[in-house]
């Protein structure tokens, strides 16, 4: 492949991308807008209203985890293929891949400190640090180690849900009991119905930036360490699963229609059903802890994970049948900038929910939140395209980009890439 070659971008994978920073925001507009524990917990503030529920249930079978794993399983994929173009164009691929996961971690922490808790980049760029490791793997090996790695996601938080259950049906001895009293407190905070500490939250989101702020670097400055041990056994297995997918052509659109639409088919059938079930059984156990966080967070994780490899398959299958050239090239524009678009939703949302800015933190259910969605899905795909008309790459796109070659690169059309 000569430099001409990799340099070249695919359309296909820029517009899933796009997509998929879209779908993201479905899936976090709940943390932006309302305590922690609803995002966990449709019953965290109290009962839900009919449309609230139905949204839930909605986003738990097929957004929630589906979006956050389509990210994931693209940054795998455009992570290998960084890698890959370094290599085409003479750079060092090492040099390359080690420096932007450096600058994406910074970003990471001064996104998770300065503006939203939610941040997931330095959690991408922690996985980064392995992902150099597998690039050469072949497709199978790729699946078995992201095997492997789901494993070890489903042992570590399998285990703790057993500890919950355990201790919620009295099966633990009285002194092992006693020492997780505590931690079964938070696991309520955090995920039961009646959240003794929603109304807090709720006034918590509403003060001043500082206040906000202050909480992030004092007593959660540690909340990214957390995240990355928590979560980085399931990030790893979905960017390998990425990398896999790469290779195997599916996200450069060269599957034939048929064959997506077969991976698409079978993976909603199977992923779908077991999760309205898990769905309907959160609803009929009164969304209890110990069962929000074994359908949340245990059981649902290798039917997440198959049902985002089935929106992968139709993502693609709509692109490469359905869409239009316009539409295409509008989703391939946002995707190319999902760096900017991502961060600037987040200054977006925060300034609309928080109190330093409009103030609407916990005032607005959860169907109402989609017009929110759909507002700043718009701002993505109308400015995206006129943007990288006159400029290559997103503002923070270029300032990556620029960091991690270490000078500045030509931002004006026109002017050689390098």
């Amino acid at each position: 492949m000569n430099g001409q070659a990799a340099a070249t971008r695919y359309e296909s994978l820029d517009a899933i991308r796009g997509v998929a920073v879209m779908g993201i925001l479905a899936m976090n507009i709940v943390a932006f807008a309302l305590p922690m524990s609803a995002y966990f917990n449709p019953a965290a503030g109290g009962a839900p209203g009919t449309s609230d529920l139905a949204t839930w249930a909605f986003n738990f079978v097929f957004v929630d985890s589906k979006m956050r794993g389509l990210f994931s399983v693209l940054f795998g994929a455009s992570t290998l293929l960084v890698i890959q173009s370094a290599e085409a164009s003479g750079r060092s691929a090492v040099g390359t891949h080690y420096a932007r996961m450096f600058w994406l971690g910074l970003f990471g922490l001064a996104h998770y400190y300065l503006f939203w808790f939610g941040d997931i980049l330095s959690l991408y760029a922690a996985c980064g640090l392995l992902l150099f490791l597998f690039r050469g793997l072949s497709i199978r090996a790729l699946l078995i180690w992201a095997g492997a790695f789901l494993f070890v996601s489903l042992l570590f938080l399998g285990s703790t849900w057993l500890s919950i259950a355990m201790l919620d049906t009295g099966g633990l001895p009285p002194e092992t009991a006693a020492a997780m009293g505590q931690q079964m407190a938070e696991f309520n905070a955090m995920m039961g119905p009646n959240s003794p500490t929603y109304a807090a939250d709720v006034a918590h989101f509403l003060g001043s930036y500082r206040e906000i702020a202050g909480t992030r670097m004092g007593p959660d400055a540690a909340e990214p360490l957390v995240q990355v041990m928590l979560f980085l056994w399931e990030s790893m297995a979905l960017m390998l699963i990425g990398m896999a997918l790469f290779k195997s052509r599916m996200l450069t659109g060269e599957w034939s229609p048929e064959r997506y639409t077969k991976w698409a088919t079978v993976c909603f059938a199977i992923a779908a059903p077991v999760l309205a079930w898990m769905a309907w059984h959160s609803a009929q156990t009164g969304f209890a802890t110990m069962t929000v966080f074994g359908t949340g967070l245990v059981f649902s994780t290798p039917f997440d994970i198959l049902m985002t490899v089935g929106w992968a398959a139709l993502i693609m299958l709509l692109i490469q049948t359905r869409a239009s050239a316009a539409v295409r090239a509008r989703l391939a524009a946002t995707g190319r900038m999902a760096f900017t678009n991502y961060l600037v939703t987040t200054i977006v949302m925060t300034t609309i929910f928080y109190g330093y800015g409009l103030g609407l933190f916990g005032s607005v259910g959860r169907a109402g939140l989609y017009l929110f969605c759909f507002g700043m899905w718009a701002a993505m795909l109308f400015w995206s395209k006129p943007w990288l008309a006159r400029f290559h790459y997103g503002p923070l796109e270029w300032l990556w980009r620029s960091l991690s070659r270490f000078s500045l690169q030509p931002m004006r059309k026109g002017a050689a890439v390098q």
